[in-house]
């Protein structure tokens, strides 16, 4: 359990349907809802706080929902949600959100075009949680059988599905030359490989873990490739502003707990995730147990490892330049 802070910061919407896909299948739409009520509203009001939390699938709205992790917190706060990370940080780089968890390479990508932006925390999952998929009738039985066909990549060069393609491309004695990459956000990848017009996709969870449940056929996951590890980067304007600051701090605070609690209660959290996310409940399982839930303040091991991935990707040209960790990393957000 996290430790607790000060007591100044103690501690539906529209509907994006998958297209093509089952009517239950759907994930949080943006959504302009604030939550501040009461006396909460009165100290938001009295501090001119209001945070805009950043999110993928709604997968961490629903994380924090589930654990109840946000109720009562001092500040306004509103989520955005957005089906990959591009263009999550896209709106991170605008100004428009003040965080933003994504997956490793993601992250440095979006350092790339937006050097103000810093990791503030880690959180620890399974490379299981994205893989390279093919219908289960595909003729492509392994790896190597992909060379000289098409293979689409969710969501945008950078993307997790990307490093994970590359390296397993490599274990099979291929370079990426030997197929034809094409960039697809998701939701669309997601509707067009259930129509068969996607013959091999790489993407990750939830779309990843749904396909699957849904008759997709694995060639290989991101295990023993991907490194497992997410991050939450927040913008550099946000932690400029001192309010704003030590609000995200208790935030991440709130969102370890939430880690916290769903490892503690995984049939719980499935359950609630399922019903929140509108997935599939043997989907919402498997997403559930190898998702990224165990968080903590970066530390000098994250940087370390992240690092690795850093050089990598800049050796495969999949990042146009060599990122240096350590310089976009902020270790001192839990001292605030």
């Amino acid at each position: 359990m996290a430790a607790s802070v000060p007591t100044s910061f103690s501690t539906r919407r529209r509907t994006l349907k998958l297209l093509g896909a089952a009517p239950a299948l759907s994930v949080f739409a943006v959504t302009g809802a604030l939550h501040a009520h009461g006396a909460q509203a009165a100290e938001a009001a009295a501090t001119s706080i209001t945070l805009v939390l950043g999110d993928q699938a709604g997968g961490t709205r629903a994380l924090a929902e589930a654990a109840k992790v946000l109720d009562g917190a001092p500040y306004a706060f509103r989520w955005a949600n957005f089906q990959g990370a591009a263009p999550l940080f896209e709106a991170q780089r605008a100004g428009a959100v003040d965080l933003a968890p994504a997956g490793d390479l993601p992250v440095l990508a979006a350092a790339v075009g937006d050097p103000s932006l810093k990791i503030v925390a880690t959180r620890v999952g399974s490379g299981a949680q994205l893989g390279i998929l093919v219908a289960a009738d595909s003729k492509i039985r392994t790896v190597a059988d992909l060379k000289g066909r098409t293979v689409f990549v969710s969501s945008a060069r950078g993307s997790i599905s990307q490093f994970q393609l590359y390296g397993a491309l490599a274990e099979a004695g291929l370079s990426k030359e030997d197929v034809s990459v094409r960039f697809i956000l998701p939701v669309d990848a997601f509707a067009a490989f259930a129509s068969g017009s996607i013959e091999a996709w790489a993407t990750f969870d939830p779309y990843y873990g749904i396909a699957v449940q849904r008759g997709a056929r694995i060639l290989r996951d991101g295990t023993g490739i991907n490194s497992g590890l997410g991050f939450i980067t927040a913008s550099g304007a946000a932690l400029a502003d001192t309010r704003k600051r030590a609000a995200i701090a208790d935030v991440l605070l709130r969102l370890q707990r939430a880690g916290d609690w769903a490892l503690a209660n995984p049939d719980a959290y499935a359950q609630i995730y399922a019903t929140l996310t509108r997935s599939p409940l043997d989907a919402a399982k498997r997403i559930t147990q190898r998702a990224s839930l165990k968080q903590h303040f970066i530390t000098e091991a994250d940087i370390a490892a992240l690092q690795k991935v850093a050089d990598s990707a800049n050796r495969d040209a999949i990042l146009p330049r060599r990122i240096d960790v350590r310089a976009i990393a902020d270790t001192h957000i839990a001292n605030v």
